[in-house]
C-alpha cells in the first residue's frame, strides 16, 4: 500500500475516533473531536498532493479517498445534528446527495467498465466549505455567520452534485456509444 492509500485508510480510522471523542464526557469533547476532523482534512490534502505529485494515483485510492471524505463528512454532520448544532435539513440534503453519489459510484464501478469518477473542483470546494462551516460552529463563531457558512456549504454541495450528475450522464452516454460501435 502506498503512502496516499495509507493516509486514506487512516482517515477511515479517524471516523470512530471522532465519534468516541465527540460523545465522550471529557471536558472540551467537541473541540477535541474537531481536531480529529481537522486532522482528517489534513490527511485528505496530503494524500491527494502526494498521489498527484509523485504519480501514486491508484484506482483503489481514487475510489476510497472520496468515500473516506463522504463518510467523515456525514459522520460529523450527523453528530452535529444530533447535538442540535445543525438543523435537520442540512443532513437531509447532504445525506441524500451523498447516498446518491455512493450509489452512482458503485453503479459506474460495477456496471460500467470499472469506471471511477474522480473528485472535481466543485466537490472539493463544497468539502472545504463544509470544513469551514463546521469549524465555525465548533469554535463558536457568531451563530448568524455560522448559519450563512452552513447554507453556502449546502448550496455548493448541490452545485457539486449537479456537476457530478452531468459527468455521470456523459460517462453513461459515452459507454452506450461504445457498445453501439462494437
Amino acid at each position: 500500500m502506498n503512502i496516499p492509500n495509507t493516509l486514506t485508510t487512516i482517515r477511515f480510522l479517524f471516523i470512530p475516533i471522532f465519534i468516541v471523542i465527540f460523545y465522550s464526557s471529557i471536558e472540551n469533547n467537541i473541540l477535541y473531536a474537531t481536531y480529529i476532523f481537522i486532522l482528517a482534512g489534513i490527511t485528505d490534502v496530503l494524500d491527494g498532493y502526494i498521489a498527484r505529485r509523485y504519480n501514486m494515483v491508484t484506482k483503489w485510492g481514487a475510489a476510497l479517498d472520496p468515500l473516506a471524505d463522504k463518510l467523515m463528512q456525514i459522520t460529523v454532520l450527523v453528530c452535529f445534528t444530533d447535538k442540535k448544532y445543525l438543523p435537520l435539513w442540512v443532513i437531509t440534503v447532504v445525506g441524500i446527495k451523498e447516498i446518491l453519489m455512493i450509489l452512482g459510484g458503485l453503479f459506474l464501478y460495477y456496471f460500467v467498465d470499472r469506471t471511477v469518477i474522480p473528485a472535481n473542483k466543485y466537490g472539493k470546494i463544497a468539502t472545504v466549505s463544509f470544513y469551514i462551516a463546521i469549524l465555525s460552529i465548533a469554535f463558536k463563531v457568531n451563530k448568524l455567520i455560522s448559519f450563512l457558512l452552513v447554507s453556502v456549504a449546502v448550496v455548493l454541495t448541490i452545485v457539486a452534485f449537479v456537476n457530478y450528475l452531468i459527468g455521470f450522464r456523459e460517462i453513461n452516454r459515452t459507454n452506450k456509444e461504445k457498445s453501439i460501435d462494437k
